[in-house]
């Protein structure tokens, strides 16, 4: 096996338990390898620090899979795999999951989620990819899947070189999915919804929203499918307003909502940032507005376009919530930690001229554990304020 050695002192990182290895941080190799094969990793000093794949194309030269001297294959996979459904299981969930959130689950660019009887997976890096084979096979042999859909159509994959895809793995097509979601009926597009075609992570935070939306008029933004907006009808909103730009997901909200008896949701096709804009000049208010926006800073790079992205839009969502009602505001950006997050919502109260308390603090669902060491694996945050 090909070694990676590191340069002097760089292996502390990996002793505070980090599994990602940067180009800048490796002083050598040796030996003979193929971009993708599972390398061992030492320390300047030749000490065994652990195992993983490599790929000298990304940033992200390699990617640990253990601290020990053990056999990545088939086995190992299933070991893997076994560990991570089992934490699901023991969570109750059984219908609509996350099985494999990547670095969180010790299988560093995997993801799985589950609807229903299908699977949706992505391979993000070249290491993962070269093992989905595997991986799909026993997905198949673990949970008996009526199908195995891949969706690889991800910008991040051309960072390793590898070609944007999707397409059908194992069983038949997928069609829509019917799923159920805190005691909603939901249809799911796997082949052409957005990332694998529901975001599930929000599953915790969209049942949190009930003390919230009750008798209120919401505005829903950045809807998707209307996550948010489905279960403020369920949960007594006297009207909604669910707003995206995609018209093919507009399509499903109205489609759920019809399946599960609401008459209360309207679907707004518009930019959000304008529509916030418009409708503050009209003088229009909400008793909740719930902002959702996908992830403005896609790397550090970005964090301060993000930061103005997200004081816009919360900025103009606190002048839109009457006295007294409540801004549920949600980020799904690791480089807009918390801290940061909450920092961007006070210099926007400030601006608007409003208090806000924050009543709740949230983030991912359980099905999306985060690491204490992995820090991109918490990215969801979602923060409930009362605005006075």
């Amino acid at each position: 096996m090909a070694e990676v050695y590191l340069k002097r002192g760089e292996e502390q990182d990996i002793h505070e338990g980090h599994l990602w290895i940067y180009d800048n941080e490796i002083e050598r190799t040796a030996g003979e390898f193929a971009q993708g094969d599972v390398v061992d990793v030492l320390a300047h000093g030749g000490a065994f620090l652990g195992r993983g794949y490599i790929n000298q194309k990304s940033r992200i030269t390699v990617r640990l899979l253990t601290l020990r001297r053990e056999e990545i294959d088939r086995a190992f996979l299933k070991g893997r795999l076994e560990e991570a459904i089992g934490l699901r299981r023991s969570l109750g969930m059984k219908g609509a999951c996350r099985l494999v959130f990547g670095e969180a689950d010790a299988l560093p660019a995997l993801i799985v989620d589950k609807f229903g009887d299908c699977l949706v997976i992505q391979t993000l890096a070249l290491g993962m990819e070269r093992m989905k084979g595997d991986i799909v096979s026993l997905l198949a042999e673990l949970l008996s899947p009526r199908c195995i859909y891949e969706r690889n159509d991800v910008p991040l994959r051309e960072k390793e070189g590898l070609p944007q895809q999707k397409g059908l793995l194992f069983g038949a097509q997928p069609g829509i999915v019917e799923i159920e979601e805190n005691g909603l009926r939901i249809l799911v597009d796997i082949e052409n919804g957005q990332k694998t075609g529901y975001f599930l992570d929000q599953s915790e935070n969209r049942a949190a929203i009930a003390p919230f939306v009750h008798d209120a008029e919401v505005l829903d933004c950045f809807c998707h499918t209307g996550g948010f907006a489905l279960h403020a009808a369920r949960y007594g909103a006297k009207e909604v307003e669910a707003v995206d730009i995609s018209q093919d997901a507009l399509e499903l909200v109205r489609r759920n909502a019809t399946l599960n008896g609401f008459e209360n949701i309207t679907a707004t096709q518009a930019n959000v940032f304008d529509l916030l804009k418009n409708y503050q000049a009209a003088g229009r208010s909400f008793g909740t507005v719930i902002l959702d926006p996908p992830a403005f800073a896609k790397n550090r790079a970005a964090l301060a376009g993000a930061w103005r992205g997200y004081k816009e839009i919360n900025l103009r969502g606190m002048r839109l919530t009457r006295p007294g009602g409540f801004l549920v505001t949600c980020s799904c950006s690791h480089f807009m930690t918390p801290e940061l997050f909450l920092k961007m919502l006070a210099e926007a109260a400030r601006d608007v001229g409003v208090r806000a308390k924050v009543v709740e603090q949230r983030f991912q669902a359980k099905d999306h554990p985060f690491s204490l060491t992995a820090d991109e694996s918490l990215y969801l945050k979602c923060v409930i304020l009362q605005i006075l």
